[in-house]
């Protein structure tokens, strides 16, 4: 199953007003109520119905997070040993490193994003056909750490689908546009990674807002025309005295 942005967005809009009644309650109805960021620990475990625990998932710290479709294996070899960790049906299993001492408020956008990504994973497959679900119930599907590439197989549509719908669960569209007529009325614009101090201090308190890291933020934001990319030659520093 491939999907357009488009319908990703759709999919996402539709479950997160959908979990925000059930989460929120009456708030999630007010016509004048503030951005609600997603509590993606209660999306996964109070609405998908997911378990989520933590263990070593790769020597070298590549994979983030894996989720299972029917009980199987998921193995780890480092230093020549292989290990088997059993894994459920609806069950995450997200690295260790997430909550080893020091890690929980620094990584913790990157928690959130991969949880997300993991439960966008479990949401695609219950979307495909009978079929499709019978062939892919005993894989599991890793969130590996890797830089962008030409989406070649299946499994890059997949990833790359679950990247999307993973974002538009963090960051729904109409809590995005909420927290954005709050903090400003133009768009950010992205010199080259330079912001003027007003931009930056408004993507520091949505990044906090929504608990997301800055380039997640940045790719959302201007995903949805809130953002947008000027070349650093044109940034002028109010700062700087001549």
């Amino acid at each position: 199953m491939i999907l357009s942005q488009r319908q990703l967005e759709e999919i996402a809009a539709s479950t997160t007003k959908d979990f925000n009644r059930f989460f929120f309650g009456d708030e999630a109805d007010k016509p004048d109520r503030s951005a609600l960021p997603t509590p993606i620990d209660q999306f996964a475990k109070n609405y998908l119905g997911l378990r989520v625990s933590f263990a070593r998932l790769s020597p070298d710290g590549s994979i983030c997070g894996v989720t299972a479709y029917a009980d199987t294996e998921y193995k780890i070899t480092e230093l020549g040993i292989t290990r088997t960790l059993a894994l459920k049906r609806n069950q995450v299993i997200l690295d260790e490193s997430f909550i080893r001492s020091g890690n929980v408020q620094r990584l913790c956008a990157k928690r959130r994003f991969t949880l997300a990504h993991e439960c966008a994973h479990q949401i695609l497959f219950q979307l495909e056909s009978e079929e499709v679900k019978a062939s892919c119930e005993m894989k599991y599907s890793a969130r590996t750490a890797y830089t962008p590439r030409e989406l070649k197989t299946r499994e890059d549509w997949n990833e790359w689908q679950a990247n999307v719908l993973g974002a538009a669960i963090l960051l729904p569209q109409k809590e995005v546009d909420l927290a954005m007529c709050q903090f400003t009325e133009t768009p950010l614009k992205n010199y080259e990674g330079r912001f003027s101090y007003h931009d930056h201090l408004t993507l520091r308190l949505f990044c906090r807002l929504f608990g997301v890291s800055k380039t997640t933020a940045s790719i959302r934001l201007r995903q949805l025309g809130y953002m947008v990319d000027r070349p650093f030659s044109e940034y002028v520093d109010p700062l700087e005295v001549w």
